[in-house]
């Protein structure tokens, strides 16, 4: 089953994977369905190879974090 993750309100561990609780659960996820409360979520896009992604600096903070 694919799960669309593009909500802002889609939480994997909150009760049918989403945090709003004005929303109606939805049974069928596979199939189309509609949700007044959807709202895009807003993620930096970063090209594949780019060096300055996110992976990159998430390495670098760890980096930071333990001194290396």
């Amino acid at each position: 089953m694919r799960v669309c993750r593009n909500c802002v309100s889609y939480d994997v561990k909150a009760a049918y994977q989403c945090r709003d609780k004005r929303a109606e659960p939805v049974f069928e996820k596979a199939s189309a369905n509609y949700c007044e409360y959807f709202d895009f979520i807003r993620r930096e896009f970063c090209a594949p190879g780019n060096p300055n992604s996110r992976e990159d600096k998430a390495r670098e903070q760890l980096k930071k974090l333990f001194g290396d």
